[in-house]
């Protein structure tokens, strides 16, 4: 009976210390993060919209630079011929018929300056969009991390109940032969409830992480999702160095990125409002008919006085007011970055000791703590309660193991969405 007890709790004490076995290979998409990220590319609304405002952009900038569209206008002079006729406007019937084609012609290099404000809209349109991805890859690889650690402690839980299964048959035949406790056997009773309470539980969690997770792939709250196959493998951690890191921030961090365009945009629109001190033009050439007969040509210049100074210069205190938060909201920008970055990049480094310390120093204690209560139950020198005891910190090992590697997976999510780029 000994040996039976033994070999029993020592097997699936093997099933919990080995590594966790993939799941069978499905067909739905969900098994790796690459291919997560393909589809939310491919279906994602919000990003979906922001690629095409992204294009709309692109195309205001030569607008933006053009010339306003010539104006032509046709003016009738004397319509009833001196009152002999009633009004008409045939050109052979009037005393006589302007036609003037005019164009206006802003001051030099206002048109420039409109198209390069164009250029860093497309420019903050670009960051937008990057930052729009980054933002729902950070949420993809979360809910793949989440969806790992669910299926997880699925499968250790399940396993737990199997020991608890075989312990609960072995213990009913040494409380045949007296030597066990009833209180014992609901011990493992209670336990079994616990667990499959537990199991309840995560099958909610693992059906709500599918709907989020097929929300944001643009897909039916229910379509099935494969089972993660693994966590992706960490960065070496020469490559997490934050000064290695605040450098790629400063340059490719979405946000950052558009608040720089934004200063830059202001910069010019700075720049436009104090070409407006220079008046624009309306240059015109005209032509005078006379009955059936085009004998009169004219030109025209005309120009708009700006002699309205104390307008002009709150538009231009304005201009500067706007290039100054525009600055100043790039520095926030960039703090808050930089103290993201160092923020995320510490937890991942405290992921990594926590997951080392469960490998290599929690669970092979816990092991040796079950072993000794094994022992000790089967000697009569430790009483049931000992035991569970020791398998429930064995579990919690596993458990933390786990969600120390799912921790290090999310931080690695959330600086790699500051970054804007994978690691």
């Amino acid at each position: 009976m000994k040996q039976r007890l033994t070999a029993a709790l020592i097997a699936a004490l093997l099933l919990f210390a080995g590594p966790l076995t993939a799941l069978a290979e499905e067909t739905y998409p969900g098994a790796s993060v690459d291919e997560l990220l393909a589809l939310l590319k491919e279906r994602n609304p919000d990003y979906a919209s922001m690629r095409h405002e992204a294009s709309a952009a692109i195309e205001r900038v030569e607008p933006a630079g053009a010339l306003m569209a010539p104006r032509f206008k046709v003016e009738w002079d004397d319509i009833t011929r001196g009152g002999e006729q009633i009004p008409t406007v045939l050109p052979s019937e009037v005393g006589s018929t302007r036609y003037t084609l005019s164009q206006d012609v802003p001051w030099s290099g206002k048109r420039n300056l409109k198209r390069e404000i164009a250029a860093h809209d497309v420019e903050a349109a670009q960051g937008r969009l990057k930052q729009t991805l980054a933002e729902m890859a950070a949420r993809v690889k979360a809910a793949f991390a989440q969806r790992f650690l669910i299926q997880s402690t699925q499968r250790l839980v399940n396993e737990n109940l199997d020991l608890m299964l075989q312990l609960e048959k072995v213990m009913q035949v040494r409380y045949a032969g007296g030597l066990a406790a009833q209180q014992d056997i609901t011990r493992i009773h209670v336990e079994h409830t616990g667990m499959r309470t537990e199991l309840v539980s995560l099958a909610g969690e693992w059906r709500q992480s599918q709907s989020r997770l097929n929300a944001l792939l643009a897909r039916a709250s229910n379509a099935p999702l494969a089972a993660p196959a693994a966590l992706r493998p960490l960065p070496d951690p020469s490559k997490l160095e934050f000064e290695v890191l605040s450098e790629r921030l400063r340059n490719e961090n979405p946000q950052v990125l558009v608040e720089s365009t934004r200063v830059k945009s202001a910069q010019k629109a700075r720049d436009l409002t104090y070409r407006n001190r220079y008046p624009d033009f309306t240059v015109g050439v005209s032509a005078m008919q006379r009955q059936g007969t085009v004998n009169e040509w004219g030109l025209m210049l005309e120009m708009n006085l700006p002699l309205q100074r104390e307008v002009l210069r709150s538009q231009e205190r304005e201009s500067e007011a706007m290039l100054a938060a525009a600055q100043s909201r790039q520095q926030a920008a960039l703090n808050q970055a930089l103290a993201d970055l160092g923020e995320n990049l510490t937890a991942l480094d405290v992921a990594r000791q926590t997951e080392h310390l469960m490998t290599y120093s929690l669970m092979p204690q816990a092991d040796l703590t079950w072993r000794s209560a094994l022992a000790g139950y089967e000697n009569g020198k430790a009483d049931f309660s000992t035991l569970l005891e020791a398998q429930r910190q064995i579990r919690q090992a596993r458990l933390g193991q786990l969600k120390a590697q799912v921790d290090a997976q999310m931080r690695l999510a959330e600086i790699e969405k500051i970054l804007g780029t994978d690691l």
